[in-house]
């Protein structure tokens, strides 16, 4: 019994540094964020690229970050392109944008989600 209780202790320590420790996220934080476009990236955008655009797998296919790694859109002509016109297993936004949303979302994708870090 003393050997349980000893256990369930450090089992609630860990869980507990774990829970504190956790990973912050660096450089713009889309949920602190009171802006029109992070408000735009939370209803249009999270659901596929997650709450803060880290990417995320949905039914079985792997969304991508659009903070780090690779991008196969790199020019914000490229991401507004791409944001409007969909492909490559996105939906396209046109349809449900207006031109100066998909700006937003262009500029807060290519200058706040990727932008270096000091």
């Amino acid at each position: 019994m003393v050997h349980f209780k000893a256990v369930l202790v450090l089992t609630s320590i860990a869980l507990f540094i774990a829970a504190c420790s956790g990973t912050k996220q660096e450089g713009f934080v889309i949920a602190d964020s009171k802006s029109y476009e992070a408000s735009l990236f939370r209803q249009q955008c999270a659901v596929c690229h997650g709450p803060e655009g880290n990417g995320k797998t949905v039914d079985g296919k792997i969304v991508p970050s659009l903070r780090v790694g690779d991008f196969k859109f790199r020019s914000e002509a490229e991401i507004y392109n791409q944001i409007a016109n969909g492909g490559n297993g996105m939906t396209p936004f046109r349809d449900q944008l207006t031109e100066r949303e998909i700006r937003l979302l262009t500029d807060l994708i290519h200058n706040r989600l990727r932008a270096k870090k000091e």
